[in-house]
């Protein structure tokens, strides 16, 4: 797995880990300290927003799962990737894609989501 794989697997369990100290820990492996998270519905900037944004999305999607949905696209200190998020064995319930910029250390450092898909 390349540094970046890793980077970008670490985020993806970062949305599933519902252990407070594990969660930090995969945000900390993925994020860079001052990492900010746009998208339509959600703002947070730092390890302990973000934190808190994925604390507040699993107590209203509780046992939804993030999955990633495509191959990892990488060029010029940006990435972008696909996901999906819904319950563990069912059919996804939201997905979109998420285009980030990379720290010096090649951790993400601005994390753009856009929904392609979402209930109304």
């Amino acid at each position: 797995m390349s540094a970046l794989e890793s980077v970008v697997e670490n985020y993806v369990a970062s949305w599933n880990e519902t252990d407070p100290a594990k969660r930090k820990s995969a945000l900390a492996a993925s994020c860079a300290g001052n990492a900010s998270y746009r998208d339509p519905v959600m703002v947070s900037d730092g390890h302990a927003g973000l934190d808190a944004m994925l604390a507040g999305v699993q107590a209203k999607f509780p046992g939804f799962v993030l999955k990633r949905i495509s191959k990892i696209d990488s060029h010029n200190n940006a990435v972008r990737f696909a996901w999906s998020l819904g319950p563990a064995a069912g059919p996804s319930v939201v997905e979109g894609v998420d285009f980030a910029t990379l720290s010096d250390d090649g951790k993400l450092a601005s994390i753009i989501g856009f929904i392609d898909k979402m209930p109304s």
